[in-house]
């Protein structure tokens, strides 16, 4: 999609180049993450699932869908984002070409994902398929993720001064201080994810059967990562409310206070894993760090982003012209499947499907900052949205796809509080009355919808990519850098490219 430098050679730096690629990888990994997850769609929902006699094809669709979506496409586009980002540091060469390592760990979970071998394990938050192919898959990802994060020194991200500056290379951009202080916080979350996860193979008992060493095992990560993801969707709200805004949400101070108060009690998690996989320390002490560390926090976010929101309306920074603005639509997509999320995680009671109802509405919330940041981010490509049906459809993108997350939340939570068991499919799957038949075809639709919103945004980024090529080839590309005069309000500004503000042409 962006494989090929649509900016002069002498303008794109190595740590472009990586975040060019990290970006490319995120976004061909939601191509065959749509494609597995209708496969799963297709397996739930009646009267489709008759058809589908066994059960182990789809569990594997599932397996390599949460694999591709929860864990590639976040932190492939994370990566992205924290390589955009300016740092007085380089970025050595090893930490530039983690990216191709990422992408070697990709084909192999494709290949143990389509090989019909080895069985699928539904692992909490990180599943896998007990074969070579996958397995290896999964570790090479994770070595080429840890890679670019330890060379990069995230932590050391965003030491420039903030706002439109004219000393940093082309490609970079220049973030709020409140949101370098969430990349900080990510980073630190990344770090403590790989703590837990050593300390969680160093302590495990020999002689169990793999099934459930491997349960146990990714247990402690695979909270963490949920960590991870939350702090990246809020620092994305930030980025995302401060050009239309016109001044951050939030004050660095009170957001580096916030991330450090979602982070803190996190750190427990390593020791909670060095008690032992089998602990009570380790099962509870997540679980609870799950229930009580992260909604709290969130909360307070959510609430500063949006009093930010009514101030700027109140004093007409913003208008109701700008409730079109996907940057906008974008933060209230996400911050209603956030708190969908919150109140679905209370609902749950046993392993219903009002587990994977909490679940797909958080991690919808996540994934809809991050497709609109996308469009924010092609300019720093050289590469806008072009003009006609796909500035329209970017419009629409995030609410179609928001929406048909709400539905399929909705659906499986309604199977799930009338005792609709969670983890089966197809032709062993079911529904014992209208409530549950009636929730696993309102899941089916609104995963349809949600798929269509996904296709779409897919196809707004490639046509774009493809119009920036072709003015490229006929020596037009100045068409898509449109500078940004200095006295412009910052509501015209998309987001502060570094060494050449830019906005898409309108």
């Amino acid at each position: 999609m962006i494989a090929d430098s649509l900016l002069p050679p002498h303008l794109e730096t190595p740590e472009h180049r990586a975040a060019r690629r990290w970006l490319t990888l995120s976004l061909a990994v939601l191509v065959f993450a749509g494609l597995f997850a209708l496969a799963v769609v297709i397996g739930r929902t009646p009267p489709l699932d008759r058809f589908v006699t066994d059960p182990l094809f789809f569990k594997r669709c599932l397996v390599a869908h949460v694999n591709l979506a929860l864990v590639t496409w976040f932190y492939s586009f994370l990566m992205a984002l924290l390589f955009l980002v300016p740092s007085s540091r380089r970025a050595g060469p090893v930490a530039r070409h983690g990216v191709e390592l990422a992408a070697v760990g990709i084909a192999l979970m494709l290949v143990g994902a389509v090989v019909p071998t080895g069985s699928p394990l539904l692992a909490n938050y990180i599943p896998t398929i007990d074969n070579p192919w996958f397995m290896l898959g999964q570790i090479v990802f994770a070595c080429g993720l840890f890679t670019g994060l330890a060379t990069r020194r995230t932590w050391a991200v965003g030491d420039r001064p903030t706002g439109v500056v004219t000393d940093l290379p082309a490609g970079q951009l220049s973030f709020p201080p409140a949101a370098r202080a969430g990349l900080r916080a990510l980073a630190f979350a990344l770090v403590l994810t790989a703590g837990t996860l050593v300390a969680s193979g160093v302590t495990q008992t020999p002689g169990l059967p793999f099934d459930v060493r491997y349960d146990f095992l990714v247990w402690g990560a695979g909270h963490s990562l949920q960590l991870v993801s939350v702090i990246g969707m809020v620092t994305v709200w930030i980025v995302l409310l401060t050009p239309v805004l016109g001044a951050p949400p939030i004050s660095g101070p009170a957001a580096s206070a916030l991330f450090l108060s979602l982070v803190l009690p996190w750190t427990m998690g390593p020791l909670f894993a060095l008690a032992g996989t089998e602990s009570l320390a380790y099962r509870h002490g997540f679980t609870h760090l799950m229930r009580w560390c992260l909604f709290p926090v969130v909360g307070v976010f959510l609430l500063l982003c949006c009093g930010a929101v009514a101030r700027a309306w109140r004093v007409g920074r913003i208008s109701p012209a700008t409730l079109r603005d996907s940057r906008l639509s974008a933060f209230f997509v996400s911050a209603a499947l956030t708190l969908l999320g919150f109140v679905l995680g209370a609902a749950i009671r046993d392993s219903s499907t009002m587990v994977p109802a909490h679940y797909h509405a958080a991690v919808g919330g996540v994934t809809v900052a991050f497709m609109v940041l996308t469009y924010v981010l092609l300019p720093a490509f050289n590469i806008a949205i072009p003009g006609g049906w796909p500035t329209r459809a970017a419009t629409w993108q995030p609410v179609i796809y928001g929406l048909g997350m709400f539905i399929f939340a909705g659906g499986f939570a309604l199977a799930g509080a009338h005792g609709m068991g969670r983890k089966i499919y197809g032709a062993e799957q079911s529904a014992r009355g209208a409530a549950e038949t009636i929730g696993l075809a309102l899941m089916g639709a609104g995963g349809l919808v949600a798929i269509t919103g996904g296709i779409l945004f897919l196809v707004i980024v490639c046509r774009s990519c493809w119009s920036a090529a072709g003015a490229v080839s006929r020596g037009k590309s100045e068409q898509y850098i449109t500078p940004v005069e200095p006295g412009a309000p910052a509501a015209a500004r998309p987001l502060a490219l570094a060494g050449r503000p830019w906005r898409s042409p309108r």
